[in-house]
C-alpha cells in the first residue's frame, strides 16, 4: 500500500516552490479516513517563513476533515530518503502514533521504512498537556 503514497509524494514535489534552497521535497500522508493527502515545500524569501513538504501535507489533511496519520511518504529531489526534518518530527508526532509508519523514499520508490517512535523517540506527549 505504500506505493501509492509514494507516488503522491513525488508528484506534490513537482509543486515545490523552492527557489532559494533549490531542494524540492514532497510529502504525502494516508489519514485515518482512508485519504491521501499530499504537500510540497514552499519557501519564503525571508528564511525561515516558508513551509516544509510534511507540514504543508498535514495542514492539507487538517482542511480535508481528517485528524490521524496512519502512514506518511517522504521525498527529497535531491537527497534519497531524506528524513523529517527535527521540527516536522514533532509535527507529525502531533497527529501520529508511536506505531505509524513513515516511509522514506527515494526515486524509484520507499527504500526505509520507521515508526514515529524510532524517528522521534522521547517526542513531546501531547497527551500530557492536552
Amino acid at each position: 500500500m505504500s506505493h501509492d503514497l509514494f507516488e503522491a509524494a513525488r508528484n506534490a514535489m513537482a509543486f515545490a516552490h523552492a527557489p532559494y534552497s533549490k531542494f524540492p521535497v514532497g510529502a504525502a500522508i494516508r489519514a485515518e479516513d482512508g485519504r491521501i493527502y499530499a504537500g510540497a515545500n514552499i519557501e519564503n524569501i525571508s528564511f525561515p517563513q516558508g513551509w516544509c513538504a510534511e507540514p504543508t501535507a498535514i495542514s492539507a489533511m487538517i482542511m480535508g476533515g481528517a485528524k490521524k496519520i496512519v502512514e506518511m511518504a517522504v521525498i527529497a529531489e535531491k537527497l534519497p530518503l531524506c528524513p523529517p526534518c527535527g521540527g516536522c518530527r514533532q509535527k507529525i508526532a502531533e497527529f501520529a502514533s508511536p506505531s505509524t509508519r513513515i516511509y522514506l523514499c527515494d526515486e524509484t520508490g520507499v527504500k526505509e521504512t520507521l515508526t514515529m517512535d524510532k524517528l522521534l523517540p522521547h517526542s513531546f506527549a501531547t497527551e500530557v498537556i492536552g
